[in-house]
């Protein structure tokens, strides 16, 4: 059972006492210190947002500069690839023309050796039908 005495006044005054040693000494700088580390949080996370923001503009600038490089590059490739071509065509056409006049010229040739043969075994026809004929009926015409 509790006695009311002065032991009792003496526990609450203690108790007080104590309180107001312990908010002095402990609580206050505790909650100094919680405060200042949240401000510096705040501040931080502040200049993660700053720094991330500054990241995001300048990847959107790398970006716009790596569209408009990738564009001068394709458009430089595909000038390359038309005068590839264009280069192509024209050797191509060229190459043709050559080969055209060379198998006319050797047509004619063709042609030519073909008329003069024809010549020489027309002339000699009569004496190739004799000679064939004489073989043939064994004797002579």
């Amino acid at each position: 059972m509790v006695t009311m005495d002065i032991t009792l006044l003496i526990q609450m005054i203690n108790i007080i006492v104590l309180m107001f040693i312990l908010n002095g000494v402990l609580y206050k700088p505790v909650r100094k210190i919680l405060r200042d580390r949240s401000e510096k949080m705040s501040g931080m996370q502040s200049e993660v947002l700053r720094i991330q923001e500054n990241a995001r503009l300048r990847q959107e600038e790398v970006d716009k500069k790596m569209a408009k490089a990738s564009g001068k590059a394709k458009a430089a490739l595909d000038s390359a690839r038309a005068e590839a071509a264009s280069a192509g065509n024209t050797k191509l056409a060229a190459i043709k023309a050559e080969v055209e006049a060379g198998k006319e010229k050797k047509m004619a040739d063709i042609r030519s050796q073909i008329d003069t043969a024809a010549k020489g075994l027309q002339g000699n026809l009569n004496g190739f039908a004799v000679a064939m004929a004489s073989k043939i009926l064994q004797r002579s015409l």
